[in-house]
């Protein structure tokens, strides 16, 4: 959608006081509101690795992306710094993933977004295509990017933003959509043959948090989380002991901790299903609302999501490449 660029006086008192709210008492960076002049970088702000990996992919040279979340950052939990609300004031244009994933910065960019481009990815998803759980009151599942070809479905709104700020560009970008968007096809069929090699007694996904069902729904397993949506959420006893009641029943072999997420709720699962005689091993950690490090294949939207096929399936019983989708897994300890 387009966002209007004229600067409102009244607003800006009011962004000042929810901005400093969010990051404290401090003299608030005033926001340039020109484009940059020809042949200078477009400055993107970016909120999650997910995000920031493919406006480098289009935005290519003609951007300079900062990535406000880093790798193993829980993006429900996290809180502005006063570095990061100097970065989005002085940002030319704003990505966000959008459905309430940024939840506790979502009343600052509703309100920098009078003043500045800001688009969220997930924006245009038609209903249909979205998940929801019971407990998040009517919000839908954030977590759109584990399902490869969903993903993809959100390309059209980065192209759009980028265009409408550097239109002579706009070619440019759309190309680069379209090239990538064959990789991502290429990445969705991986997912679909590696999941089908598992058996299908054993096609269950026990995970920190309810991150994966967009995961689960595309690629045919089922998924289990131990929190909600939100990591905001605490797994208590009970919610425990009926998890282990499944593992022990089931006899699921493995289960699966992330990246973003503390692990003392995975470990009290194991040591539970072992109290009553069954082992359960961690099959290896995925990446949930965050990616792997910097400058690393798994590092990227491409790597991740190779990453968590190749480990899932792997530690299921599947049959998958040593290196994964495209040989390039960082090590194949990685992928255990």
């Amino acid at each position: 959608m387009a966002i209007r660029r004229s600067f409102v006086t009244r607003w800006w008192l009011l962004a000042i006081c929810a901005i400093s709210l969010v990051a404290g008492c401090q003299k608030t960076p005033t926001p340039d509101t020109t484009l940059p002049s020809a042949g200078t970088r477009l400055k993107v702000l970016a909120t999650v690795g997910m995000v920031a990996d493919v406006v480098r992919q289009i935005g290519g040279d003609d951007v300079e992306v900062v990535q406000l979340m880093g790798s193993g950052v829980d993006p429900h939990l996290y809180k502005a710094t006063r570095d990061d609300v100097r970065q989005i004031m002085t940002a030319d244009l704003i990505f966000t993933s959008g459905l309430m994933l940024e939840g506790r910065l979502e009343d600052t960019f509703n309100k920098i977004s009078q003043s500045r481009p800001l688009f969220a990815m997930t924006s245009r998803l038609p209903k249909e295509m979205l998940l929801s759980q019971p407990e998040a009151e009517a919000h839908p599942d954030p977590h759109v990017w584990m399902d490869v070809a969903a993903w993809a479905n959100c390309l059209d709104v980065l192209v759009e933003g980028l265009s409408q700020t550097i239109p002579e560009h706009a070619d440019v970008f759309r190309s680069r959509a379209d090239t990538y968007r064959q990789t991502l096809v290429a990445l969705h069929e991986y997912g679909l043959t590696s999941m089908a090699s598992i058996p299908e007694e054993r096609r269950v996904l026990v995970t920190s948090h309810d991150a994966f069902s967009y995961f689960g729904r595309a690629y045919g397993l089922e998924v289990i989380g131990v929190q909600g949506l939100s990591t905001e959420s605490e797994a208590g006893l009970q919610r425990i002991n009926e998890l282990v009641d499944l593992l022990v029943s089931r006899k699921v072999a493995a289960v699966f901790v992330e990246s973003s997420v503390p692990q003392k709720n995975m470990l009290a699962l194991i040591d539970g299903a072992k109290s009553r005689g069954h082992d359960v091993k961690i099959g290896g950690e995925l990446y949930s609302d965050a990616m792997g490090p910097r400058d690393s294949y798994e590092g990227t939207y491409v790597g991740m999501l190779d990453h968590n096929f190749t480990t899932v399936a792997r530690a299921l019983g599947g049959s998958v490449p040593e290196r994964g989708f495209s040989g390039k897994l960082s090590s194949p300890e990685r992928a255990k």
